[in-house]
């Protein structure tokens, strides 16, 4: 067989990347929605490389086959576009992190690319790890990070024991986020990046983004945004000067609930003290083809493809869940039997007009059923129970629509007590610096009907005026899939 040389497939791939390069271009000129339909797929490439496929195939194999050796020489010393091995790319998780970097940097000119993971604890862990290697030059040097209280139970726990407890790398909490002041008497000559939800997860706290990043950014420290329950479809960090989005893709933009995902969406050239000047210019590439390569946390194929679907709609979807929300958090806030409302869109919270500056459903103003700039606040809302902690789980237990799970972000409507699931790991005065106490609902509001929500919501709390709820779940229901193979078991073991 005669060989091709390296050059051949370099050449070849300078082609590919220019074609690449003006395909984005025209994409770029696209609205919102058509951004997030086609994503980086062109028809182009259906036509040339997938039978004709319309939709993105799933590329459910584990490997890459190469022509010949220079090839597979070239391609394993990221000379080449390639995929190589799935553990570190493939081309379903190339679709997927290609519709989130054109989201997230969705109407402006900043230059941004992705790593998709394997959940959303994969993303955080990805985004922060490079910036916490030990300083050679001062190998003594306790380093730290800096980031709000108020973030969900699994990044306290990762932030608080993996990082802090096992590796002695501090984490300074900021307890009043909206306090510029707070956020610059933690920040020092080790501290290695700033961190912060918006909003968060489950107390909807709030901070005024734009100046947290110009004062990390005089301290030539990153800025990293957990985006998670906002979305590009109300909010993009990026944009704004953040160097580093980290989205939970399992919940909001995977409303269906059928996979697991999380991905790292980062500007080009961003700020560091530390680091490679290769991880500077492009840290997703740099994560995705480096650390993540040896430490193997990158997306599956299916996955990926799952999550790629649902995004699709994420705009409207967010903007239908957003409305039911204030339905009924308005609802929510008049009711005898709840002491407290915690959601952004309501005027009465102390964060409205803050998270009002930041918070808009994207392209709205070029919406024909809106024709101008609007502003949504989201699908995540909490609402504190008035009397003991019990009360609150009389009143979850009694939902007979709104599924009582960990999840958020779902089609359907969803709640929990975080004080005994999300962040149960937390000790009672960590959960009172977040502002989490234990008469503390988290409702996810899903597309349901806002009245058929509130129909739930009202006979649940009608149990505190000693009503009967309609609706019992036994034990184990008869017929379903789950006491069938409970039937299964005891018939196998008697």
């Amino acid at each position: 067989m005669d060989q091709k040389g390296i050059e051949h497939y370099l050449e070849a791939a300078k082609r590919a990347a220019a074609w690449h390069e003006n395909h984005l271009a025209e994409i770029k000129k696209s609205r919102f929605d058509t951004m997030a339909v086609h994503g980086i797929y062109s028809m182009q490439e259906a036509i040339d490389f997938n039978q004709g496929s319309i939709i993105e195939p799933i590329y459910m194999s584990t490997a890459q086959a190469f022509r010949d050796s220079d090839e597979m020489e070239a391609a394993l010393a990221y000379k080449i576009p390639t995929w190589c091995y799935s553990r570190i790319a493939n081309p379903s998780m190339y679709y997927l992190e290609g519709v989130l970097a054109l989201l997230e940097g969705y109407g402006s000119d900043v230059e941004t690319s992705c790593l998709a993971t394997a959940s959303g604890m994969a993303a955080i862990q990805t985004a922060v790890d490079p910036f916490l290697l030990p300083d050679p030059e001062n190998p003594t040097e306790q380093i730290n990070f800096v980031s709000a209280a108020q973030v969900y139970g699994g990044t306290f726990q990762q932030f608080a024991i993996r990082k802090e407890k096992e590796l002695g790398i501090k984490w300074r909490k900021v307890i009043n986020p909206g306090n510029i002041e707070e956020w610059e008497k933690l920040i020092d000559n080790n501290t290695r990046f700033v961190y912060g939800e918006l909003p968060s997860n489950p107390g909807q706290s709030f901070f005024d983004l734009k100046k947290v990043i110009d004062l990390s950014h005089q301290h030539n420290i990153p800025v990293i945004i957990d985006s998670t329950v906002a979305t590009p479809a109300l909010l993009r960090p990026l944009t704004l000067g953040a160097d580093i989005v980290v989205q939970s893709v399992t919940k909001t933009l995977s409303t269906s609930g059928f996979g697991i995902s999380g991905a790292v969406i980062s500007r080009k050239n961003l700020v560091s003290k530390v680091g490679s000047p290769e991880m500077k210019a492009d840290f997703s590439l740099y994560a995705k083809t480096l650390p993540n390569r040896d430490n193997g946390p990158n997306i599956s194929p299916m996955n990926a493809s799952l999550a790629l679907n649902d995004i699709r709609t994420l705009r409207s979807r967010v903007d239908v869940q957003s409305r039911s929300s204030m339905t009924v958090a308005r609802y929510l806030s008049d009711h005898k039997h709840v002491e407290q409302v915690d959601y952004l869109g309501l005027e009465s919270h102390p964060l409205h007009r803050l998270a009002s500056d930041y918070m808009w459903l994207v392209d709205a103003e070029h919406d024909e059923q809106y024709r101008q700039p609007l502003n949504r606040y989201g699908h995540l809302l909490s609402f504190r129970v008035k009397g003991s902690p019990d009360k609150a789980r009389d009143v979850f237990d009694a939902f007979s629509m709104i599924f009582r799970a960990t999840d958020l972000g779902r089609i359907k409507s969803v709640a929990t007590i975080p004080a005994i699931s999300t962040h149960s790991q937390q000790d009672e005065e960590d959960r009172k610096k977040s502002d989490i106490p234990p008469n503390l609902i988290r409702l996810c509001v899903g597309a349901e009907h806002p009245d058929d929500i509130i129909n739930d919501l009202e006979k649940a709390l009608a149990v505190l005026d000693g009503k009967k709820v309609s609706f019992t779940a036994p034990e184990f229901s008869a017929g379903g899939a789950s006491s069938a193979l409970l039937r299964r078991k005891g018939e196998d073991s008697e």
